[in-house]
């Protein structure tokens, strides 16, 4: 919280006795609040007086070491809340909202669960794998699309975004980067390429030459190569993240009705329609499908590598 210099109402969730207990505590008059629960992956801070919505993955790793990757569970927490605030949002007829998607983890993303995918592909269990595959696919499209309530999503990158990490982050209307931050689709490594988006978010920013490049070629790029591309909107020295952040607000608050009608422009012209990333990802999972043991390895081996980073037994 300390990037954060406004005052805020805590709500904390904890088990006492076998059952649920609030705490609130109120530092201001007039404040966002951070919600947390048992178990949630999320930590989110909302600032309905200024219309700002900020969404944390990998709250729970500060708990209990974890692979900051997309979880089952970070990906029903984040396409949950995404409901319950589009709706909110559209509801009260915000004009220009900003949702803001950052991670607690010194990493952003680290993408897809890799462990899954091979338990699932070893398993044929074709039917749980397309599942997974378009709940992402519906949480990456939100944010494309602003929630259905014409909000300007962000993406706070302050660590290293691989794979579907990297598509989250492609997937919001802007990107601001800290310096040396690594970002990338490295699913060429095991014989696959990115379902979730990106192919499809990068053709709006680049070529579509250059985003096949990317996509088959796996190369990790620093934020500076992928602001000399286009792919990143921002960068900024290391820790002034959240300045920018609040920067890219303030000049949005100058030209608010500007902004919401750049957002409807946006929606009209350049919108990713749901079913072309749901097609999409359907030949993603029958290309993961038929993966042999070699590409599986591969696959085992990463997961290892980020459970040893992570803290984890990697067994």
């Amino acid at each position: 919280m300390s990037a954060h210099a406004h005052a805020f109402t805590l709500i904390s969730v904890r088990k006492a006795a076998g059952r649920t207990v609030s705490r609130r505590t109120t530092m201001s008059a007039v404040q966002p609040f951070t919600r947390t629960s048992i178990g949630s992956t999320l930590r989110i801070i909302e600032e309905p007086q200024r219309d700002v919505y900020w969404i944390h993955m990998h709250a729970d790793l500060a708990l209990a070491p974890g692979r900051a990757c997309f979880s089952t569970r970070l990906v029903e927490d984040i396409t949950g809340y995404q409901a319950n605030l589009g709706q909110r949002l559209h509801s009260a007829g915000v004009l220009a909202p900003h949702v803001v998607l950052a991670s607690d983890s010194d990493v952003f993303n680290l993408g897809g669960d890799l462990s899954l995918f091979c338990q699932l592909i070893r398993e044929g269990d074709r039917a749980r794998l397309l599942d997974y595959a378009q709940r992402c696919v519906r949480g990456v499209h939100a944010f494309h699309v602003g929630l259905g309530a014409r909000a300007h999503s962000i993406a706070l990158v302050q660590g290293n975004a691989l794979g579907g990490g990297f598509e989250a982050a492609l997937s919001c209307h802007t990107i601001i980067a800290e310096e040396g931050v690594m970002m990338g689709l490295p699913e060429v490594l095991f014989d696959l390429f990115p379902g979730m988006g990106a192919y499809s978010f990068m053709c709006q920013r680049i070529s579509a030459q250059l985003a096949q490049k990317i996509m088959l070629e796996g190369t990790l790029y620093s934020a500076e190569q992928l602001l000399a591309m286009g792919l990143v909107d921002r960068v900024v020295p290391r820790g002034q993240g959240v300045a920018a952040v609040e920067q890219v607000i303030r000049e949005s608050k100058r030209t608010p009705h500007a902004w919401a009608a750049m957002q409807q422009v946006r929606e009209l012209t350049t919108a990713v329609p749901l079913e072309e990333m749901m097609r999409i990802t359907e030949i993603w999972v029958d290309t993961a499908m038929q993966l042999g043991e070699k590409s599986l390895r591969t696959m085992d081996r990463l997961v290892r590598a980020q459970s040893r980073r992570s803290g984890l037994d990697a067994g």
